[in-house]
């Protein structure tokens, strides 16, 4: 593989280099075998993408029978015909609305409540919303819900089955605060105090990319992407002095996502949206070069993959890498001379945003100096919301303007770790325990009644390793390689620390929960199969069969003990919206570490130098000694 030229993209620059890489959205087969770290020439690697020209040989490949997610090409193809159906056109009008290029009709695939959702058809029940008359280039028309009307759509073959004006509803009255673009156009002002910032790195990154390999920091890894998933890393390994290459996962993704709205009421109660397998986070990419979603020196990276017609379709710009500052790395200040060492934290970032209908979320994987790995979801975007008759409340939900109410809802998501610890290609030398804290009981042992300890417990088999998230116990889970020892004896492993959870608040019996059984604890442990990718299964979409995916794949209680483990990690947020949460969503932030226990035999960045600042400070100055009392009474 030709070396990609290393030079980075300012931010904000119209184009990326031409020598970007190219990831594609089919891969082979999941490989063992770790990234090579030489820079050198190398025409191939099992990890590397499909160009666009192999991907269209492969398209015969990728028809396969089933229920696939839906596409961009058929939301706008659905969003046509029902703009032009007549009833609909009529239902429109009694609501006032007679101008068709104000209506806007978001498909929402129909989940599974039924036989009469098998997926014999592809189905979809829009969502509808309407602009107001307005001059703003980018009004918000999700503040004007369309209830009422049910529409039922043949996505396959682009026409309705079912019609009905159920019910009518006053359409909302414009609110004022709708829109969020420049404040000229909303007619409002900008903030006029904030001045600019600029990230430089005169010497360029310390990042270096060939093809799609990275290096950074002693870590190494590769890039790829897939319609589904989106951002895909392989082969992550960290280069630990003379101990070589080591291991610490074949491959990390974000596999689901599921949103689930609390709303009874019609049509939110059918908002169960399966964002990766019935829409695809890969193929909603954003194109980053006309925007500043990442700042600093960037590398960018286009996505290439199939579209639902077997044709080939590209994301330029899809996929950002850069580093950040991320404050105080360490620090330690000698009370007796004054002296100080401290040393920033620096982390490369690798990430992607996608916007599924009315929300965006921005997936990242960040590195760190010190050995972590933290996978972060950013949340933001627009409040899927629901119209009010007048002096309507409803519980299920926030009041944002006249009219206008956002449902609770809860955002889920799965990220798949195949985790090879310390483990070279083909040696399944991997187990997980969990760990608690608890408190000792008061005797003896504990006469101060203070003390509490960590207890470890082995997760032999995939149904003893169904677990949730316990903040009362600090609960957490080690992935140990059972071969290879610290410096005090004990195994080598990373340890997955949660972040803020949750669980669903749905009834056992809800139906989303029939292919979404997965959302019922925080980690599963499965044994690596490679044709066991997607926790809900390969077709999630229109599945009438129950707990289709992980809940059943777990069922065979197949032993955890020495294995290639893979960690299924669910994570979610409950969101009960804000008037702060109107007419854009400010960032949500949700994500977990994977932090290093016992890898290292001491931290792994002591070693990081100085900043030149604060090196020349020293060489020009004294530090401040401290006060003569206290050295009298030392």
């Amino acid at each position: 593989m030709a070396a990609a030229q290393e030079k980075a993209t300012p931010c904000c620059s119209p184009a990326a280099s031409s020598n970007d890489a190219k990831l594609v959205g089919i891969e082979e087969e999941e490989e063992k075998t770790p990234a090579t770290t030489s820079m050198g020439t190398q025409t191939n690697h099992p990890l590397d993408p499909l160009s666009a020209a192999e991907i269209s040989v492969a398209v015969a490949t990728v028809r396969a029978a089933g229920t696939t997610p839906e596409d961009a090409v058929e939301y706008a193809e659905c969003e046509a015909v029902v703009k032009s159906y007549p009833p609909f056109i009529e239902a429109m009008k009694r609501r006032g609305i007679e101008d068709m290029d104000l209506v806007m009709v978001d498909p929402w695939c129909v989940g599974y409540y039924g036989d009469s959702d098998a997926p014999s058809r592809r189905l979809a029940k829009p969502l509808i919303f309407c602009r107001t008359e307005s001059d703003c280039p980018m009004e918000n028309g999700y503040a004007r819900p369309v209830e009422g009307i049910y529409v039922l759509v043949d996505i396959q073959n682009n026409v309705i089955i079912e019609f009905e004006d159920k019910k009518f509803v006053p359409l909302p009255p414009a609110d004022p605060l709708r829109n969020y673009t420049r404040g000229e156009t909303r007619g409002s002002a900008d903030r006029s105090d904030v001045k600019p910032l600029h990230i430089i790195q005169p010497e360029g990154p310390s990042f270096r990319v060939s093809g799609h390999f990275v290096q950074w920091q002693k870590w190494n890894f590769r890039i790829g992407f897939t319609p589904r998933e989106g951002l895909v890393i392989h082969s992550i390994a960290y280069i630990d002095g003379s101990r070589g290459r080591r291991p610490v996962a074949n491959r990390l993704s974000f596999v689901e996502m599921v949103v689930p709205y609390g709303d009874p009421n019609e049509p939110h109660y059918r908002k169960n949206a399966f964002d990766a397998g019935e829409d695809g986070l890969g193929k909603n990419a954003h194109s980053l070069k006309k925007g500043c979603d990442c700042l600093g020196y960037i590398k960018y990276f286009d996505a290439h993959f199939t579209n639902y017609a077997g044709g080939v379709e590209t994301i330029e710009n899809c996929v950002c890498l850069h580093e950040e500052d991320h404050g105080i790395l360490w620090k330690h200040q000698d009370w007796r001379t004054g002296l100080a060492e401290v040393r920033r934290s620096r982390r490369l970032t690798v990430s992607f945003i996608c916007t599924v209908a009315n929300y965006e979320y921005g997936f990242f994987w960040h590195f760190y100096q010190d050995g972590k790995i933290e996978a972060e979801v950013k949340l933001t975007g627009i409040l899927s919301l629901g119209a009010l008759q007048p002096g309507e409340s409803r519980k299920y939900g926030t009041t944002i303007a006249p009219g206008l109410y956002a449902p609770v809802h809860q955002h889920f998501f799965v990220a798949r770790m195949d985790m090879a610890v310390d483990c070279k290609p083909n040696e399944p030398f991997n187990q997980v325990v969990e760990v608690n804290v608890k408190v000792e009981e008061m005797g003896k042992h504990n006469i101060h009644n203070n003390a509490f300890y960590a207890e470890e417990k082995l997760l032999e088999s995939e149904l003893a390793a169904m677990r949730d998230c316990d903040l009362t116990s600090a609960r957490h889970w080690i992935v140990r390689n059972t071969r290879t020892v610290n410096r005090s004896g004990q195994p080598t492993g990373y340890k997955l620390i949660p972040g803020s959870n949750c669980l669903p608040l749905a009834g056992p019996e809800a139906k989303f929960l029939r292919r979404a059984a997965f959302l019922k604890h925080n980690l599963w442990v499965t044994p690596y199969k490679h044709d066991e990718m997607f926790p809900g299964g390969e077709f999630p979409n229109q599945n009438p069969r129950v707990n289709e995916g992980l809940a059943t794949w777990v069922k065979k209680n197949r032993a955890l003990e020495e294995t290639d483990i893979v960690l299924w990690y669910v994570f979610g947020v409950t969101h009960i919206p804000r008037l702060e949460d109107w007419p854009v969503m400010p960032v949500e932030r949700i994500g977990f570490m994977l932090m290093p226990h016992g890898f290292f035999n001491c931290s792994p960045a002591v070693d990081v130098p100085p900043n030149p600042t604060d090196a020349e400070n020293k060489d020009n100055g004294t530090p401040k000694l401290i006060q003569s009392s206290l050295l009298a009474k030392l």
